[in-house]
């Protein structure tokens, strides 16, 4: 072999070899860029008081994320004007995901009946994930006659009933669900609207409120004791967490109204940093602490990329400023 053939070998072998490693680095630089770098302090805004869901749940959260990525993750309660003031604090603030927002279903229903909020629910966030969602129930008292769906929907339709029905206050998703459920089943119902759902609990079991829409762990007291009587669950199907009660929508098809909690970040926050926090959301979620807790609300984990997540929140939104619409319903 001549000195050039051997030149030409080794040259061959080194392009060989420089296109091997071009592709090994190729196949390993994605991997690199995917890893993304998340703020060391992260606060966690709940708009809301100490003690209610929100606030149980981002703590909760807060303690599981803080081990998952490896940054301190402080809860902050920034209550005032049902909600919006945190949420604004959320919408201006850096979107580099040190800023998140804990909230439930309030989020899409306050957007529906307020017309002055300081944010746009949709274009002023980026969802992050869908923390949990799940059924709430419809009681009756137990001085109404009213055993079923059925009952209750030919007594709302007698154009001269005197039913009426009770909510944690106008514009929350207690009163919005019922006004669905008026809408849907075509019947009627005197709406009398409390501060907090405590009073209005307490006034049914007294005799004077007739019917309600609201989560089960504001009333699991009162179920176990048979203060109050469930007669219908608002999932599509019945639910793990309270098998013997029928479904609304077995007696009025299509019906559904969840109550959940979403984590939003600002607008601007960049994908993978969304998508970072999401998997790691998701993953401390699965946790059985979580799962229990979640538990309590008859709520459950869900598995929602980002991108369903927002799909779910802009439906959401539509679906209960349509309801404020048909019930001219607006809190100023």
């Amino acid at each position: 072999m001549t000195n050039k053939h051997r030149v030409m070998q080794w040259w061959r072998g080194l392009r060989l070899a420089c296109a091997m490693l071009a592709l090994s680095l190729s196949c390993v630089a994605p991997v690199g860029a995917q890893q993304v770098m998340l703020p060391k302090f992260i606060r966690l805004i709940v708009p809301f008081s100490p003690g209610g869901s929100n606030d149980v749940y981002a703590r909760a959260l807060a303690q599981k994320l803080a081990g998952k990525v490896s940054a301190s993750v402080v809860v902050e309660n920034k209550p005032g004007a049902g909600g919006s003031i945190g949420s604004d604090l959320v919408a201006r603030a850096e979107p580099d995901g040190s800023t998140l927002l804990l909230i439930s279903t309030s989020f899409a229903t306050n957007a529906a009946v307020r017309n002055n909020l300081p944010f746009d629910p949709i274009t002023s966030f980026k969802p992050v994930a869908l923390v949990a969602k799940g059924a709430m129930v419809l009681i009756v008292g137990n001085k109404t006659p009213f055993t079923d769906i059925a009952q209750l929907i030919a007594a709302t339709k007698l154009s001269n009933n005197a039913v009426n029905y009770s909510s944690a206050g106008m514009g929350s998703i207690g009163q919005m669900s019922v006004e669905h459920f008026k809408a849907m089943s075509d019947t009627q119902a005197l709406h009398v609207p409390y501060q907090g759902i405590n009073g209005a609990v307490a006034n049914m079991i007294g005799g004077n409120i007739d019917y309600m829409i609201t989560t089960l762990a504001s009333v699991g007291g009162q179920l176990q004791a048979n203060l109050v009587r469930p007669i219908g669950v608002t999932s599509l199907e019945r639910s793990k967490f309270f098998p013997g009660v029928p479904a609304i929508a077995e007696t009025l098809p299509g019906y559904e109204v969840d109550v959940w909690w979403v984590v939003f970040a600002p607008a601007k926050t960049a994908s993978p940093v969304i998508d970072a926090l999401n998997a790691a959301i998701r993953s401390v979620s699965t946790e059985p602490e979580m799962q229990a807790l979640f538990a309590k609300e008859g709520a459950e984990s869900t598995n929602f990329s980002p991108a369903q997540t927002a799909d779910y929140v802009k439906q959401e939104v539509e679906r209960w400023k349509q309801v404020a619409r048909t019930g001219r319903i607006q809190v100023n």
